[in-house]
């Protein structure tokens, strides 16, 4: 099989640090939204289990069969809005599971017609790709940040990643997660206990239908999960300079999360951060083989559903700051490629740098997050260049 020839560590490492820095960065707001709608313990256990093999399977399967790194994560910024819309109002699980049909349906709408990646392209690459660095660019601050809490452990994996990049560029990411590894294992900051395995099972909610969630949840959860994460998924996948049927992949996000809706799976989406870290060089040297690094994120992903509970343990066990910084180190050449592609056309440069300041500054408005705003601030700058270059 081509997938056993083509792979490598470097590969499989960025699938591991893609899980470790989608799964650790927003575990913790999932948990909230199931609170919030009060789900049990073994119902919060099974959206572990749904959204598990939902991004599991939507990033291994098409990537096997496209050769191409597709990424898909759940909605962070869905469950942020899930948890305080059911703060407010007051909303079932089984209301919310009503919602999360309707917000599935209309997900396999925008991908079955096409509309959604006909308005993608229709946004300029310098702009997508200032999207692009100013999403990754926040991660690579924060991998600096992290040096207030924990400047040894920062500095030393700094320094693993200079001096693979410098001696053996293909493990530089491979040899920054080791290194950290170590350190917080001999320093007594990875915190293992407790983790037993054990085989999560899923439950099933009977969906509730009602005017108020789908008002109150499904339709911002499909706003925020358009704008806030498949456009710049979108955006991740032109820079990276790949070509896929963005309608099928958002059609198959649908159809799964539709599925899997009534044991937990809320939004999926394609991915943004975790893609760029599979989908750059220090997945694979060769562009065509980086597909490996999707599938071994994919395949993770399934363990961390059918072993929820003791793959959850394993994967927070690791310090935040060693998190960050991985994962600020692994997108360097990402945030660095989109910064270049996004400057280099003088014609697009201030609409482009606009809209990399506006999608790192996190501004929130209604609800949705920058990357939508950057883009609208991006377009908005370079039309009234257009119209008064034609003017």
């Amino acid at each position: 099989m081509g997938f056993f020839r083509d792979v490598s560590l470097p590969a499989v490492t960025a699938g591991f640090v893609a899980v470790l820095v989608g799964f650790t960065s927003s575990v913790a707001i999932v948990f909230q939204a199931a609170t919030a709608l009060g789900a049990t313990p073994e119902q919060i256990s099974s959206w572990m289990w749904a959204l598990g093999l939902g991004m599991g399977l939507c990033s291994a399967v098409p990537s096997l069969v496209l050769r191409k790194p597709v990424m898909v994560a759940w909605s962070t910024p869905g469950a942020a809005v899930l948890a305080t819309a059911a703060a407010a109002g007051g909303f079932t699980l089984a209301q919310a599971t009503g919602a999360f049909i309707v917000c599935a349906l209309l997900m396999t709408l925008a991908g079955a017609t096409g509309w959604f990646e006909r308005v993608m392209d229709r946004i300029p690459m310098p702009i997508a790709s200032a999207l692009l660095a100013g999403v990754l660019a926040r991660f690579g601050m924060d991998a600096f940040l992290a040096a207030r809490t924990a400047l040894a452990l920062v500095l030393l994996m700094l320094l693993a990643y200079l001096a693979g990049r410098r001696w053996w560029p293909r493990y530089a990411v491979p040899g920054v997660l080791a290194a950290g590894t170590a350190f917080a294992a001999a320093s007594g900051q990875l915190h293992l206990a407790g983790v037993s395995l054990s085989l999560t099972m899923p439950v099933f909610v009977m969906p509730e239908f009602t005017l108020a969630a789908a008002v109150s949840l499904a339709l911002p959860l499909f706003v925020v999960t358009m704008a806030s994460q498949n456009l710049p998924g979108v955006a991740a996948i032109r820079a990276a300079g790949y070509q896929m049927p963005i309608s099928k992949i958002i059609t198959l996000t649908g159809v799964v999360t539709l599925l899997l809706a009534p044991f937990g799976a809320f939004a999926l989406n394609l991915s943004a951060i975790t893609a760029a870290i599979c989908m750059g060089r220090e997945a694979h040297e060769d562009p065509a083989k980086r597909y490996t690094a999707a599938v071994a994120c994919g395949l993770i992903y399934i363990v961390i559903g059918l072993f929820g509970a003791a793959v959850t343990g394993v994967l927070t066990a690791f310090p935040r700051e060693l998190v960050v910084a991985v994962a600020g180190l692994a997108l360097l050449g990402s945030i660095g490629g989109g910064l270049a592609v996004a400057l280099k056309d003088e014609l697009h440069r201030e609409a482009a740098l606009i809209t990399f300041l506006v999608t790192l500054s996190g501004v929130s408005l209604a609800g949705i997050g920058s990357a939508f705003w950057g883009v609208v601030a991006g377009a908005l700058t370079w039309g009234v260049q257009s119209w008064r270059r034609h003017a």
